[in-house]
């Protein structure tokens, strides 16, 4: 049985690979996506993500689809307290921005979506510098208080409105965020590596990196002659063009071939090695991707391979 790791300094315990919800509703039907969840959970998977904007962007969709099709999941399976519930406010369509009316109305249109009476981690999904940060961990912390969340965390967020928050956070005694949700992954490290990781390492915060396979590059389907049938690939493929997206598909390559594990399996692992990082975040729009996300639990690269991985792309 995967061990699950505490997330930063809150009580949450979470598979080291958390199941991204965007594709439900969208590339994954709600039948489908029943069985990634069963097919994640029996594996000993815990820890799944969402947003109330999955997936507003898909035509004919508002916003909420995933959080339903993840509730409608939970209240089928009995498992509410096995779970745990990542979402996050900002971002929906008919819920934009953070002032402290719509984090508290957002909470509770996601909570009658997820048919549930708590979130276990809600985020800031994208940061609003016009709203100060007081407003914000104020109405957060609300919701704390009113047993609607349990923790909060922050995404797409800078150095220094995180380290405003946390401080304004430990000055009043209020909820203060335990993890940070960045874009991270082998072909884009400055997005976190840097003052955001330093901060992170200082004030004990969790990392759960999305876009952790870019968008599908780094599990090694797109190679130079290769056309591949996704609602991604035009994003994923450009990272063929550039040098360094090259050179990391071949140290994947030797070492993915040294581990007889899958290409992606082996850019997670990476993932899940650097300083902060609690779990990455992959999705699957069918159970037979999941194999190759699940392997990160079990597979421990040497710091020789780590290296190799961290000089390719450089």
């Amino acid at each position: 049985m995967t061990s699950l790791r505490k997330l930063g300094s809150s009580d949450l315990e979470v598979f080291p690979l958390a199941l991204g919800g965007n594709v439900f509703g969208w590339t994954a039907d709600e039948e489908t996506s029943f069985a990634v969840l069963d097919a994640y959970t029996a594996a000993g998977g815990n820890f799944v993500d969402t947003a109330d904007a999955y997936s507003a962007w898909v035509e004919g969709n508002k916003g909420g689809e995933s959080e339903t099709i993840i509730g409608k999941w939970v209240k089928a399976r009995g498992n509410r307290s096995d779970v745990v519930i990542a979402t996050k406010v900002s971002q929906h369509p008919e819920y934009q921005g953070l002032s402290a009316a719509n984090i508290k109305a957002a909470a509770d249109a996601s909570l009658r979506r997820l048919d549930t009476d708590y979130i276990d981690l809600y985020y800031t999904h994208f940061d609003k510098p016009e709203v100060p940060v007081e407003e914000i961990i104020g109405a957060l912390d609300e919701l704390v208080k009113a047993g609607k969340v349990r923790h909060i965390a922050a995404s797409n967020i800078s150095a220094e409105r995180l380290q405003a928050s946390l401080d304004f956070s430990d000055r009043e005694g209020l909820a203060r965020y335990v993890a940070l949700q960045p874009h991270y992954n082998l072909v884009s490290r400055d997005t976190y590596e840097g003052p955001l990781q330093d901060l992170a390492a200082r004030e004990g915060l969790a990392a759960v990196p999305y876009f952790a396979l870019a968008s599908g590059f780094l599990t090694g389907k797109y190679r130079p002659g290769t056309t591949v049938d996704s609602a991604r690939a035009q994003g994923a493929a450009k990272h063929l063009e550039s040098e360094r997206g090259r050179q990391v598909l071949a140290a994947l390559d030797e070492i993915a071939t040294a581990h007889e594990a899958s290409v992606a399996t082996v850019a997670l692992a990476w993932l899940a090695a650097q300083p902060t990082v609690t779990a990455p975040i992959a999705s699957a729009r069918t159970v037979e991707q999941l194999p190759a996300l699940l392997g990160v639990a079990e597979l421990r690269l040497t710091t020789e391979e780590v290296d190799r991985l961290t000089q390719a792309s450089a």
